[in-house]
């Protein structure tokens, strides 16, 4: 092969096989303890714990599987219940008033702007984007376009706070008091010591903007990444490190969710900010007492309004809202309620169609890390027993792979289920149970049945994201102003995905809902209100001392 790739000879490869050795044009960055086209059964990495500036590693090692083949290739360094005291002492040295406020170290949000810009230039260079790309596939296997997609939206977010925007998330304001020397002072303070815990599908995006935000407001985080694929996170706390990170700043552990519980409690941090299951958030904010931010989980929706137009178009957003990362997002399509209009457009001819361009082969399709092929087929069997329902394209698992029987191997699944059926008791819990994969609900509504569909939205217990596809503005104002999700999208363009750094992502109708991405949500998880109300003085000449009240 030759050493220096054209353009459109990389990308072709990337294409048929992504996960190949096809980097060596590059360099391994300086940061970097693996590189990922060599990580396998032959050849495994290794991930330590972080904890009061130094890398460790316990006697306990928990070997990961290849998802794509089953061999074990990644062992984590996987620390016991009785071995938490070094990070439980490590969160206890830093105050409730944080490593900085706005009356304390201030010079620390410029030293954070410098960090950013040095991190956001380091993920910017080609061969350190393509090595968290091909990183990310290899644990969380999804296209090579959808994984460097994560890491861009990394890179933005980075480089949205660098210079003077730390600090200027800080902002304060003041109000005039009463009288002479007296005013009142809003801040936005940290809590100190604080959590993150975060899932498997986004390895770099999500725990990455949640722990910069953490640190941002004067926070030290200790973050656990599901150890499945927790090695891209360590590699980033590296890259961290080369650009200015201090080493006292932030814990980094793997561990089982029993030890991570027995931490927390232990530990006492603050504020935990949680992102997985609703079962283990309802559990969390329980042990917690409240202290926690939630992004739980998304049973999301798409409206298609009576106005059909950009057939294509629409067909194709849903084909990457439902499917792209294996529908392995939160703010995947669940569930598609089709105006009849769209009936005979050739919508869902079209997504039948581009489902089935979908293939393991370039990971458009792939491995599903949480739901086995079993459980989605019994699934799908249950909706089939609803009067009405049928599968409108996939249903069958993947063919000719080495996915191994613990992990999900699924083709691209529709489901029609007819509206009336779905809102009957016990139908709606089976519909609208979220299934981590490829797996969407597509249903029909008439003019007369919107009632319905906005009846079944407002049931639904998970309020992340949603669309309403329309340009009908009397439409779009009816069902928004009906609907809670906190992120929607709304617009003949509308989807359920998106890239989070340049706009809020987070649920809504929750006081526990984290949001992520922007400057908005960065102050509502990582920081808190406090007034100081300052009296100076001067006292009246003329003040005597009053009766008793």
């Amino acid at each position: 092969m030759s050493r220096l790739l054209s353009r459109r000879h990389l990308a072709a490869v990337r294409r048929s096989a992504p996960l190949a050795c096809v980097s060596r044009w590059l360099h391994t960055p300086s940061f970097a303890t693996v590189s990922p086209q060599e990580v396998s059964g032959s050849s495994p990495a290794e991930v330590r714990n972080f904890v009061q500036g130094s890398w460790t590693a316990p006697a306990n090692w928990n070997w990961i599987v290849d998802p794509l083949n089953g061999d074990q290739f990644i062992k984590v360094a996987e620390v016991q219940g009785t071995e938490i005291k070094p990070f439980v002492e490590s969160l206890s040295k830093c105050p409730k008033h944080g490593l900085h406020n706005p009356l304390k170290a201030p010079e620390r949000y410029l030293m954070y702007g410098d960090i950013s810009a040095k991190a956001a230039h380091m993920l910017g260079q080609p061969a350190v984007s393509d090595f968290f790309a091909k990183l990310i596939q290899r644990v969380s296997p999804k296209s090579y376009q959808q994984a460097l997609a994560e890491v861009q939206v990394s890179q933005k977010f980075l480089e949205n706070f660098c210079g003077d925007q730390v600090r200027f998330l800080a902002r304060s304001f003041a109000v005039p008091g009463n009288h002479l020397g007296q005013r009142s002072n809003g801040y936005r303070w940290p809590y100190g010591p604080v959590a993150i815990i975060t899932p498997f599908n986004f390895p770099l995006e999500i725990p990455l903007l949640q722990v910069m935000g953490a640190l941002y407001m004067g926070n030290k985080p200790v973050l656990k990444v599901d150890s499945k694929v927790s090695i891209v996170m360590e590699q980033m706390i590296r890259l961290l490190h080369d650009c200015g990170l201090p080493a006292e700043d932030m814990d980094f552990i793997n561990s089982d969710g029993v030890t991570m519980n027995q931490l927390l409690l232990e530990a006492n941090p603050k504020m935990t900010l949680f992102t997985g299951s609703s079962r283990v958030a309802e559990k969390l904010a329980a042990d917690l007492k409240g202290r926690v931010k939630l992004e739980d989980a998304g049973f999301d929706w798409k409206i298609l309004g009576p106005d059909v137009q950009e057939v294509d178009y629409v067909a194709w957003v849903c084909d990457q809202d439902a499917y792209a990362c294996s529908g392995q997002k939160c703010s995947a399509q669940s569930v598609l309620f089709m105006h009849k209009n769209w009936s005979s457009s050739g919508l869902l001819e079209n997504m039948k169609k581009l489902s089935e361009r979908r293939k393991l082969e370039d990971l458009t399709i792939g491995p599903v890390l949480t739901v086995t092929t079993e459980a989605m087929i019994e699934h799908m069997n249950n909706l089939l027993k609803i009067p009405g329902s049928k599968v409108l394209f996939g249903g069958e698992p993947l063919a000719n792979h080495s996915i191994p029987k613990i992990y999900g191997a699924m083709k691209p699944t529709a489901v029609f289920v007819p509206l009336e059926e779905i809102l009957k008791s016990g139908n709606f819990e089976l519909v609208t149970k979220e299934i981590f994969g490829p797996f969407q609900v597509v249903t029909e509504y008439s003019e007369d049945q919107l009632e319905l569909v906005l009846e079944a939205c407002e049931r639904m217990n998970a309020h992340l994201t949603a669309a309403v596809v329309s340009n009908d503005p009397l439409f779009l104002q009816d069902v928004l102003g009906r609907s809670v999700n906190g992120t929607t999208y709304a617009g003949i363009r509308a989807r359920t995905t998106g890239a989070p750094q340049n706009h809020w992502f987070g649920p809504a109708g929750d006081p526990r809902g984290a949001g992520i991405g922007t400057p908005e949500a960065i102050k509502l998880v990582w920081s808190c209100h406090r007034e100081i109300i300052y009296d100076i003085g001067p006292v009246p000449k003329s003040w005597a001392l009053p009766s008793a009240t």
